[in-house]
Protein backbone atom coordinates (compact mmCIF):
# COMPACT_ATOMS: atom_id res chain seq x y z
CA UNK A 1 0.00 0.00 0.00
CA UNK A 2 1.33 3.13 -0.72
CA UNK A 3 0.56 6.61 1.13
CA UNK A 4 1.06 9.92 -0.02
CA UNK A 5 2.33 12.35 2.67
CA UNK A 6 3.63 15.82 2.33
CA UNK A 7 7.01 16.73 3.21
CA UNK A 8 8.38 19.78 3.59
CA UNK A 9 12.34 20.68 3.66
CA UNK A 10 13.08 23.41 6.05
CA UNK A 11 16.59 23.95 5.00
CA UNK A 12 18.08 22.89 1.60
CA UNK A 13 20.51 20.82 2.02
CA UNK A 14 18.64 18.07 4.00
CA UNK A 15 18.49 14.59 2.97
CA UNK A 16 15.24 13.31 3.38
CA UNK A 17 13.78 10.20 4.79
CA UNK A 18 14.10 7.49 2.34
CA UNK A 19 13.74 3.56 2.25
CA UNK A 20 16.82 1.98 1.69
CA UNK A 21 14.89 -1.29 0.46
CA UNK A 22 11.83 -2.02 -1.42
CA UNK A 23 9.10 -3.06 1.66
CA UNK A 24 11.27 -1.50 4.40
CA UNK A 25 8.92 -0.44 7.26
CA UNK A 26 11.17 2.25 8.11
CA UNK A 27 12.58 5.40 6.56
CA UNK A 28 16.23 6.03 7.31
CA UNK A 29 16.33 9.26 9.10
CA UNK A 30 19.53 11.11 8.23
CA UNK A 31 22.07 13.06 10.43
CA UNK A 32 22.46 16.88 8.88
CA UNK A 33 25.70 17.97 11.18
CA UNK A 34 28.72 16.07 12.69
CA UNK A 35 28.17 15.36 16.14
CA UNK A 36 30.27 12.95 18.46
CA UNK A 37 28.11 11.67 21.30
CA UNK A 38 30.20 10.82 24.09
CA UNK A 39 29.24 7.83 26.52
CA UNK A 40 26.36 8.47 29.16
CA UNK A 41 25.42 11.67 27.26
CA UNK A 42 22.27 12.29 24.90
CA UNK A 43 22.11 14.61 21.62
CA UNK A 44 18.88 16.05 19.95
CA UNK A 45 19.20 16.00 16.23
CA UNK A 46 17.36 18.18 13.98
CA UNK A 47 16.11 16.28 11.05
CA UNK A 48 15.42 19.47 8.68
CA UNK A 49 11.51 18.36 7.85
CA UNK A 50 8.19 18.68 8.48
CA UNK A 51 5.28 16.73 7.68
CA UNK A 52 1.45 17.03 7.40
CA UNK A 53 -0.27 13.94 7.71
CA UNK A 54 -3.73 12.64 7.28
CA UNK A 55 -5.95 12.41 10.50
CA UNK A 56 -5.75 8.66 10.61
CA UNK A 57 -2.19 8.32 10.84
CA UNK A 58 0.88 9.06 12.76
CA UNK A 59 4.66 9.14 12.78
CA UNK A 60 7.01 7.23 14.97
CA UNK A 61 10.59 7.31 15.61
CA UNK A 62 12.83 4.47 16.34
CA UNK A 63 15.60 2.71 16.79
CA UNK A 64 18.22 1.39 13.76
CA UNK A 65 19.03 -2.02 14.96
CA UNK A 66 22.75 -1.65 13.94
CA UNK A 67 22.92 1.38 16.14
CA UNK A 68 21.00 -0.38 18.89
CA UNK A 69 23.58 -3.11 19.04
CA UNK A 70 26.42 -0.35 19.20
CA UNK A 71 24.53 0.70 22.33
CA UNK A 72 22.38 4.00 21.00
CA UNK A 73 19.11 4.20 22.01
CA UNK A 74 16.52 6.45 20.34
CA UNK A 75 14.07 8.06 22.60
CA UNK A 76 11.61 7.90 20.77
CA UNK A 77 8.45 9.61 19.76
CA UNK A 78 4.86 9.87 18.17
CA UNK A 79 4.76 13.13 15.75
CA UNK A 80 0.58 13.15 15.62
CA UNK A 81 -1.10 14.41 12.36
CA UNK A 82 -1.66 17.69 13.49
CA UNK A 83 1.85 18.26 14.13
CA UNK A 84 3.42 20.87 11.59
CA UNK A 85 6.77 21.43 13.17
CA UNK A 86 10.48 19.87 12.78
CA UNK A 87 10.96 16.11 13.18
CA UNK A 88 13.45 15.86 16.11
CA UNK A 89 15.73 12.99 16.84
CA UNK A 90 17.18 12.19 20.02
CA UNK A 91 19.47 9.65 20.90
CA UNK A 92 21.48 8.41 24.01
CA UNK A 93 25.12 6.63 23.94
CA UNK A 94 24.35 3.71 26.40
CA UNK A 95 27.87 2.47 25.09
CA UNK A 96 31.55 3.01 27.13
CA UNK A 97 32.46 5.09 23.88
CA UNK A 98 31.53 8.07 22.26
CA UNK A 99 30.09 7.67 18.73
CA UNK A 100 31.01 9.75 16.19
CA UNK A 101 27.92 10.97 13.35
CA UNK A 102 28.64 12.25 10.11
CA UNK A 103 26.12 14.66 8.12
CA UNK A 104 24.65 11.67 6.05
CA UNK A 105 24.46 9.46 8.71
CA UNK A 106 21.59 7.33 9.66
CA UNK A 107 20.51 7.97 12.87
CA UNK A 108 16.71 6.64 13.32
CA UNK A 109 13.76 5.61 11.38
CA UNK A 110 10.75 7.04 10.93
CA UNK A 111 7.52 4.28 10.52
CA UNK A 112 4.47 5.99 9.74
CA UNK A 113 1.39 4.18 11.41
CA UNK A 114 -2.49 3.79 11.00
CA UNK A 115 -3.87 5.12 14.41
CA UNK A 116 -6.87 3.30 15.69
CA UNK A 117 -8.95 5.81 17.94
CA UNK A 118 -9.85 3.93 21.86
CA UNK A 119 -13.20 4.21 24.09
CA UNK A 120 -12.03 3.65 27.72
CA UNK A 121 -14.66 1.73 29.48
CA UNK A 122 -14.10 2.11 33.43
CA UNK A 123 -14.84 -1.29 34.66
CA UNK A 124 -14.72 -2.82 38.30
CA UNK A 125 -13.19 -6.15 37.27
CA UNK A 126 -11.96 -7.25 34.09
CA UNK A 127 -12.46 -10.97 32.75
CA UNK A 128 -10.00 -13.82 33.44
CA UNK A 129 -6.88 -14.89 31.77
CA UNK A 130 -4.37 -17.30 31.18
CA UNK A 131 -1.87 -14.96 32.34
CA UNK A 132 -3.86 -13.23 35.08
CA UNK A 133 -1.49 -10.52 36.42
CA UNK A 134 1.96 -12.17 35.91
CA UNK A 135 4.57 -9.78 34.97
CA UNK A 136 8.19 -10.10 33.55
CA UNK A 137 9.47 -13.43 33.45
CA UNK A 138 5.86 -14.61 34.28
CA UNK A 139 5.78 -17.17 31.29
CA UNK A 140 9.29 -18.79 30.85
CA UNK A 141 12.61 -17.46 29.65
Amino acid sequence: MKLKIKIKKLRSDVKLPAYALKGDAGMDIFSNEDVVIQSGERYTFATGFALELSEDYCALIWDKGGLGAKGLKVFGGVGDHNYRGEYMVCLGNFSNQAYEFKKGDKIAQLLIQAVVSAELEEVKELSESVRGEGRHGSTGK
